[in-house]
């Protein structure tokens, strides 16, 4: 939310607060507000209309749980962002967060409505391209848990100077508006329980109606389900909600003047994708984010496969980032299946078969039809030969069932090489017959060759060649950092997504782009790693999960 947007609700939630009073409100408030302030209680206030909506908790437990990471730079560093924050949001009003909102207000949700019809005096700007930018049509809906709190502080803001209250009726229900520098903010407290904030007075009134019958986001089918399960993570910080995903994208873009119509086969496609609900939450290892998303299953096209994640064993424990799955031939023959539905991705492909035919190469065939196993593709350091300069080289490894087609499309490449003038000559590797593109004076530029039976090893880099060929390195799945980052996430899984942060900020290249910024190096130097990762339990599910692995503050 802009900073002078949120400006303008302090004072209107006080307002807001202050339209419910008097001295038998003041009675009323002493008691405690219950489980109102639950994001199924808020959800209840919520049109049926909203594309989604996302609840905020600002219970202290799942927050304060975050004091447990970071280096005390970083959390100085963090400290010194909210107090600014502070500043900024409530300067000149003597108002802080922690002593005047904090013990009154309970969780937050933050609703999304359809985009309001773009005005025509909007468009007519002389003598300049059109460039309107969309007004973000939200609604917020703030449980008070304790009302008596709530008064005094709305007591506090009734004397502030610069701000205009103007109030109306509806339905029965008081509308403050809340003006500060011409520039208005709508609120009313409803069922004395929740305060409901929005910029445009349109979204209040359609509050109101639900509040007095009118059917709701948490009634609203799909929504229902998904507010009533959430998703388990321990200490929640948020819950985010979508019951119809194509839905909000289409309406989304259909409101935006700048946005083309999407095209029927883009909608098909998001179709594929009913609803989706995520949560984020803080536990012993860090940040984590699980999303689950519904699908349609006689839309959803892909063919899951779970990957057993052994490939991983292949890469030495310096490898400082990893992605990881199974079935690349698979994944490929869904994507030319649907681009017969788009005529730019067809035309794309045929023009790379075309091409890679000169030079006696199937696409299809040569290149991805053997890649039907795990893969793995890694990031290792190297400051030798040809990677001096970046610092890294990258290595591919996939198990196939087809060794004879892998076998004759790296044996085309090799003759491919040596046509361009390069070195294609053999070495051996801890035991392993190795084929390498040779720079001269630099050293292999390229190296394949296979680890077993079934996988078959291509490194950018003679150096990388060598870490993996050579299986006197411990492996990557038995690092400690690998076991922090990836061994809580559920198993099993379709890949991995891995990096971890100490080792990234010691790669040159990467230690030059933050050299300049010394908080992106404080803040980074608390993330132990990242790890993401996905699965399908069945065809009409697909849940995520992400792990922001942070370092534990030094007792």
């Amino acid at each position: 939310m802009p900073e002078s947007k949120s400006k303008f609700l302090i004072p209107a939630v006080g307002a807001a607060v202050l339209a419910a009073g008097g001295i038998a409100a003041y009675t009323y408030f002493k008691s405690p507000s219950g489980a109102s302030s639950d994001a199924l209680g808020s959800a209840k206030l919520v049109p049926s209309t909203a594309l989604m909506a996302t609840y905020i908790t600002t219970d202290s437990q799942g927050w304060s749980k975050l004091q447990q990471f970071g280096t005390p730079e970083a959390q100085k560093l963090v400290a010194k962002g909210l107090e600014n924050f502070n500043k900024q949001v409530f300067s000149d009003r003597n108002v802080s967060y922690e002593k005047d909102i904090k013990p009154w207000a309970g969780g937050v949700m933050i609703a999304v409505l359809p985009p309001n019809p773009v005005k025509p005096a909007q468009l007519k700007v002389p003598n300049s391209p059109i460039n309107v930018q969309q007004e973000s049509n939200i609604l917020i809906i703030v449980g008070i848990k304790d009302k008596l709190s709530a008064l005094n502080f709305a007591n506090k803001l009734k004397s502030q100077k610069g701000v205009k209250f103007q109030q109306s009726d509806y339905k029965g229900q008081k509308i403050i508006e809340t003006t500060e520098k011409s520039k208005p903010t709508y609120s009313v407290v409803l069922n004395n329980s929740h305060v409901v904030l929005a910029p445009e007075k349109q979204a209040i009134e359609k509050a109101i109606d639900t509040f007095k019958g009118e059917s709701s986001f948490a009634s609203k089918e799909g929504a229902s389900s998904i507010l009533n399960k959430g998703v388990d993570v321990k200490n929640s910080l948020a819950q985010i909600y979508v019951p119809d995903y194509a839905g909000m994208v289409q309406q989304l873009a259909a409101g935006s003047p700048q946005t083309k119509q999407l095209p029927p086969q883009a909608l098909a496609q998001l179709k594929q994708i009913k609803s989706v609900v995520a949560g984020i939450g803080v536990d012993d290892a860090g940040v984590r984010v699980k999303a689950i998303a519904n699908l349609d299953p006689q839309l959803n096209k892909f063919q899951y496969q779970s990957s057993s994640g052994n490939i991983v064993g292949q890469f030495p424990t310096g490898t400082f980032a990893l992605i990881s799955g199974n079935g690349i031939s698979r994944g490929w023959e869904t994507l030319v299946a649907e681009s017969k539905n788009y005529p730019e991705m067809k035309q794309g492909l045929e023009q790379v078969r075309g091409q890679l035919k000169f030079v006696n190469i199937d696409l299809d065939k040569d290149i991805f039809g053997w890649m039907n196993g795990e893969f793995a593709f890694g990031a290792i350091p190297s400051n030798q030969g040809v990677l001096a300069n970046v610092g890294f080289g990258g290595a591919l490894v996939f198990d196939t069932s087809d060794r004879k087609t892998a076998e004759a499309t790296l044996t085309k490449l090799d003759t491919l090489a040596k046509t361009q003038q390069i070195n294609v000559a053999n070495t051996n590797i801890g035991g392993k017959d190795v084929t390498e593109w040779q720079i001269p004076r630099q050293g292999a530029l390229l190296s394949h060759g296979w680890l077993d039976q079934d996988t078959v090893l291509v490194a950018l880099g003679g150096p990388v060649a060598e870490a993996i060929g050579d299986r006197k390195n411990p492996s990557l799945d038995n690092s400690d950092t690998f076991k922090a980052v990836m061994g809580s996430l559920q198993k099993p899984n379709g890949g991995y997504f891995y990096l971890d942060m100490d080792k990234t900020q010691t790669v040159p290249l990467i230690k030059s782009l933050i050299s300049s910024d010394a908080n992106a190096i404080t803040i980074l130097s608390s993330i132990r790693g990242l790890g993401f990762t996905a699965t399908s339990p069945d065809k009409s599910t697909s849940e995520l999960e992400m792990l922001l692995a942070l370092k534990p503050t030094a007792k």
